[in-house]
């Protein structure tokens, strides 16, 4: 079995879904017609990415958004506050029925995938987060930095309002005695004449919030300075391992946790094996649902509301995209789908322990609504000229700068991959299969050996040699 692939060459000039410019977009695609996950692997690690059976690659250094792709690491990751917040609203919605549809935007759309849109289901990115009254151009920790201000802003006013209370209720538990005026202090005024020296002068929420920020930093002080303490000292008193109740909550407790037996809805999930170029396969010492493309269903009280389609591949779980009734969108089912596949990749690690990556498609960093894939952490960037993995911390600042960069610091790194023998490309001509060195001989008509050179520099010396390049 070989992968059999139609090279169509690069494709200039036509709009783009993400800066909408009318013709900057550039890219390099082929028709596989069939296609090994081995070979499939290896090409999503030189930046390649499919959409049904045509597989397409950004011109990296012409393309107007650069499009890097970007997997998670899910044996490390921890959600965040925002997913935790996604996470919740599901299981409230399952266990209690409770909802909020008014502040709900609509998640945004991986404009590469519209094609694929189906009738009544909207067509969503996987990853695509709902910026629950907040627009999606916010970095994320401004995200996480306005979530924080709200909560204390509403813990302020709840204090304010007991502190007001608890005035009131010393003026009326009083003797009862008529109030007196004392020479040189006012009396209470009346509304409107003033402020009433009698109490406390009133607190600004800004000032109270400054101070309850300087108590924690000196309490965090302290407490760090004891644990040292305890830890030089007295390393017997502490456990090897943190216990359970001291540890954050794992993605599996809050997708696992147990509903009650009267929930009010009932959310059930399907796998089925989809029809794409990869050839499915289950060897012995691979995941039980072995490995190609799988429709993953969500049936809510036996009502199907979303579908996402996932690849599943010798090292990683990548991301499709994903169908999903919009009626649901109130539960962020981009968001969830996505903290469910990546529990779905450590699963399968359990079984394949070189299965451990969650590919989440291309990241964009000059598009604000393609920038939150970079906060399901830890993750990485493939350097398009090196093709290595490097965390997307190192690579943000650089970004910062320009929309096209090499990550790799190494300025003596080469692609690896990179093709030194073309005559060994294998090629499929009049239904043989033969080394590029054979075809050459047979062919008819002009040299066609600039466009075998550019499918090969883009496939790599590996892939070249193994999938079948179709010419006819």
């Amino acid at each position: 079995m070989a992968s059999v692939v139609e090279y169509k060459g690069p494709r200039v000039g036509y709009r783009c879904g993400y800066c909408d410019s009318p013709a900057g977009k550039v890219s390099s695609g082929m028709w596989a017609h069939s296609m090994t996950v081995q070979d499939y692997q290896a090409l999503i690690d030189r930046g390649w990415r499919r959409s049904g059976k045509y597989v397409y690659k950004p011109v990296m250094n012409q393309t107007c958004c650069p499009q890097y792709t970007i997997r998670c690491q899910p044996l490390h990751f921890q959600p965040s506050k925002s997913h935790k917040k996604v996470l919740k609203k599901m299981f409230k919605f399952l266990s209690k029925g409770e909802f909020s549809k008014g502040n709900n935007e609509e998640e945004p759309m991986d404009s590469q995938m519209d094609d694929a849109a189906v009738e009544d289901f909207v067509l969503k990115s996987k990853l695509d987060i709902q910026s629950d009254r907040r627009p999606l151009s916010e970095d994320y920790n401004e995200v996480i930095e306005s979530e924080v201000k709200e909560k204390e802003e509403n813990l302020e006013a709840k204090e304010i309002q007991q502190f007001n209370q608890s005035h009131a209720a010393k003026e009326s538990l009083g003797s009862g005695e008529p109030s007196r005026t004392v020479k040189g202090v006012p009396s209470t005024p009346k509304p409107g004449k003033g402020a009433d020296l009698s109490k406390p002068p009133c607190r600004k929420a800004k000032d109270i919030r400054k101070e309850r920020k300087r108590q924690k930093l000196i309490l965090k002080s302290q407490t760090d300075k004891l644990e040292d303490f305890q830890t030089e000292r007295e390393p017997q008193l502490l456990p090897s391992g943190k216990s359970k109740l001291n540890q954050p909550k794992s993605i599996e407790d809050f997708i696992f946790d147990t509903l009650p037996e009267d929930a009010a809805h009932q959310l059930k999930f399907t796998r089925f094996l989809c029809s794409s170029p990869l050839e499915a396969e289950t060897p012995p010492n691979g995941p039980d649902c072995g490995y190609g493309s799988f429709h993953q269903q969500y049936w809510l009280d036996g009502k199907i509301i979303a579908v996402g389609v996932i690849d599943v591949l010798p090292y990683c779980v990548s991301s499709v995209y994903l169908y999903y009734d919009p009626d649901y969108s109130f539960l962020s089912l981009g968001v969830y789908s996505a903290l469910r596949e990546i529990a779905f990749t450590r699963q399968l690690h359990e079984k394949t322990s070189q299965l451990s990556y969650y590919y989440m498609g291309f990241y964009i960093h000059s598009c604000p609504k393609m920038k939150y894939k970079g906060q399901y952490r830890p993750s990485d960037l493939l350097c398009p000229e090196t093709y290595v993995w490097v965390p997307i911390e190192q690579c943000l600042p650089a970004l910062e700068n320009s929309k096209y960069c090499r990550f790799n610091q190494d300025t003596k790194a080469v692609d690896e991959e990179r093709v030194n023998e073309l005559d060994r490309l294998r090629v499929l001509y009049k239904r043989t299969i033969m080394p590029y060195n054979i075809y050459k001989k047979r062919q008819k008509g002009p040299s066609d050996e600039a466009i075998v050179q550019q499918y090969a520099d883009l496939v790599g010396q590996t892939c070249s040699e193994r999938m079948l390049l179709f010419r006819s």
